[in-house]
């Protein structure tokens, strides 16, 4: 039996790792620590995730261990020898990150090159996935022309009509620490793969979602959207008008990404992951749709002040991964993935109107 060694297991992409695998028959090793709890508070635990994970999938392990343990990690590797590594385990905050600054350089950029190492001292050929994010670029995507729409900002120059590719650079911007420290564990990933040929791959994730992400009001902002709907809690956009743009891609297509690339991989490739134009969406968008879906309007506010390093508009071009993994494409829309949120957060629309009425 084939085994695959998964990081952030129980967080959104993780688990979704975690149950594909499961299905195809591999030994699934799952290492996380919930640090999403300490991170966001109730919002971000993950232990219901994990419940759900070792109930539902047979061949599941799971490992409650820090990735900054260089020690552990390398014992775990040398002990399981893993056929393919995926890793997902991050502090994914802007905001946090710069209250946090050692935690979140030590959980993204140490973290990282302890699995790298651990990977190239036990397993040399095993495919490495790691899950980067499009914050790499920076706020360099800001300085594109843009032009304001009614409900949206969008690229004016053709040149970006498919969005940013991966040939975007990622030097002389404003990046959060947050960024920078993906970028830290980003360019190491590709060091691996061109230094000593490994397999390694760092996926440039727009916005990653599902039904199963802990949303929280510092990450996962579709996630805690929904959230925020259902609990009555007034929801706050932060700047850009609530007109700044995200490309939403699910759980699912990002897993077949995974694994189109393990399944056939490369040494030190860099692809960008995102839903693409067609299922981009902006706040305003989202809390509009959120709206019709609910049969009634939830409480919200602008903030004229926008997080640092926050992009105003950002779509996913596509077009490099496509043209080597041809097999691979979206498979869930922007109407499908708003639909889920809804059927998850309430069984009927009489039930969601209700809940939005005063107490």
């Amino acid at each position: 039996m084939k085994s695959i060694l998964i990081t952030g297991s129980a967080g959104l992409i993780g688990a979704e790792a975690v149950r594909y695998y499961n299905k195809i028959g591999y030994k699934v090793v799952g290492i996380d620590n919930n640090m999403r709890a300490r991170f966001f508070g109730p919002d971000g635990d993950t232990s219901w995730q994990r419940a759900k994970l070792q109930d539902e999938c047979q061949s599941y392990t799971h490992v409650d261990v820090d990735i900054r343990d260089r020690n552990k990690i390398m014992s775990l590797f040398a002990d399981l020898k893993p056929d393919a590594i995926i890793h997902c385990a991050a502090q994914p905050s802007h905001d946090l990150a710069a209250r946090i600054p050692f935690d979140d350089f030590e959980v993204n950029a140490c973290g990282t090159l302890n699995l790298l190492e651990a990977t190239r001292q036990s397993v040399p050929e095993a495919p490495f996935v790691f899950m980067s994010t499009n914050k790499v670029y920076g706020d360099a995507p800001n300085e594109l022309a843009l032009v304001e729409l009614a409900t949206r900002w969008d690229y004016e120059d053709p040149a970006f009509a498919n969005g940013i590719s991966e040939s975007f650079s990622i030097d002389q911007s404003k990046h959060s620490l947050f960024g920078a420290s993906k970028v830290a564990a980003d360019v190491m990933v590709q060091e691996y793969g061109r230094y000593f040929s490994m397999k390694t791959v760092c996926f440039r994730g727009g916005c990653l979602t599902g039904a199963g992400h802990s949303g929280a009001q510092l990450h996962g902002y579709l996630a805690y959207l929904f959230k925020a709907a259902a609990e009555k809690r007034h929801y706050t956009i932060f700047g850009y008008k609530g007109k700044q743009v995200r490309d939403q891609i699910h759980s699912r297509d990002v897993v077949a990404a995974f694994d189109a690339f393990i399944r056939n991989p490369r040494s030190g490739a860099v692809y960008n992951l995102g839903g693409g134009k067609s299922n981009s969406v902006s706040v305003l968008e989202s809390i509009d749709r959120v709206g019709q879906l609910l049969g009634h309007s939830m409480s919200w506010s602008l903030s004229a002040e926008n997080r640092i390093g926050d992009h105003i508009c950002y779509y996913t071009d596509l077009t490099r991964f496509q043209r080597d993994y041809p097999e691979w494409s979206l498979s869930t829309t922007i109407d499908d993935i708003f639909e889920e949120f809804a059927s998850a957060h309430f069984s009927s629309r009489r039930e969601i109107a209700e809940s939005l009425l005063p107490a």
